[in-house]
């Protein structure tokens, strides 16, 4: 298999990457072959997963915009991804030109690709970390240089706690970063569900299986799983919902069924 030269060394371009897959929902271009049929794989059972994808980038922008108009211009999102059209530096400093950014992920290609994007950028930066060890993030350089923690953060969480099975911790992860913000600090969170989605459980449980068939399990949550991810915040109306229905641009009813699968919501710490 020829290396594309946008890939960064040494990382395996024979196993599938959720940041790449991802990235071939939204219909960019940083993917493999072997990102592009574990992908098309799940989507033989759930051929809609590219409108949850946009409906999960679709809320991250109204919520960033939110955060703004909130006075909240410090932003830490963890499991950004791969850039594509409408990252969270862009749409924040639309509204406020001095808002700082600062993202994480674990991708080797994400992270390379964000820094490639961030390039004499003094008030954005990317971290290559784990969710899972939230102190690593914490005290990294980044975001020691680029966010006051004395002061209200918006931390998102978009698309990423799925991918993170019980014996992680995710709760507990989620609990350690809400409590080293500041009061007035924001939870920007989306996460998959069997509710909502417009098939049967037992097929949508196909596309789960692709998933942990790579090794990347996708763990399916309830509503009131989810919900306790706010546990030290308040959830901000309309609460939790599927993400067409946080605060919609537009008519809610005109978006696609697949749109309403999984849950968003942002919680404010008081």
């Amino acid at each position: 298999m020829e290396r594309p030269a946008w890939a960064p060394p040494g990382i395996d371009i024979s196993v599938p990457s959720v940041s790449r897959m991802y990235d071939f929902y939204l219909g960019g271009s940083h993917n493999f072959e072997v990102d592009r049929e574990a992908a098309r794989n799940a989507m033989e059972f759930m051929p809609g997963l590219p409108k949850i994808m946009q409906a999960n980038r679709a809320f991250m922008r109204r919520a960033v915009r939110h955060a703004v108009d909130n006075d909240v211009t410090q932003f830490l999102d963890i499991g950004s991804g791969i850039p594509t059209f409408g990252n969270v530096h862009e749409v924040a400093r639309a509204a406020a030109p001095a808002a700082r950014v600062v993202y994480v992920d674990h991708d080797p290609v994400a992270v390379a690709h964000s820094r490639a994007v961030l390039e004499g950028d003094d008030s954005a930066a990317v971290v290559a970390a784990d969710l899972r060890k939230p102190a690593e993030i914490l005290h990294s350089p980044e975001v020691t240089r680029l966010l006051d923690l004395e002061r209200p953060v918006a931390l998102l969480l978009v698309a990423v706690l799925h991918f993170l099975e019980d014996e992680d911790r995710p709760h507990e992860a989620v609990a350690e970063l809400i409590d080293a913000l500041a009061p007035g600090s924001l939870l920007v969170l989306t996460h998959a569900s069997y509710e909502g989605i417009p098939l049967p459980e037992e097929r949508a449980g196909g596309a789960v299986e692709v998933y942990r068939d790579i090794r990347n399990p996708l763990v399916m949550r309830s509503s009131g799983e989810i919900a306790r991810f706010f546990d030290g915040t308040e959830l901000i109306e309309p609460g939790l919902v599927p993400m067409p229905l946080w605060r919609p641009d537009g008519p809610a009813e005109e978006e696609d069924p697949y749109a309403f699968s999984g849950f968003a919501g942002v919680g404010r710490k008081a």
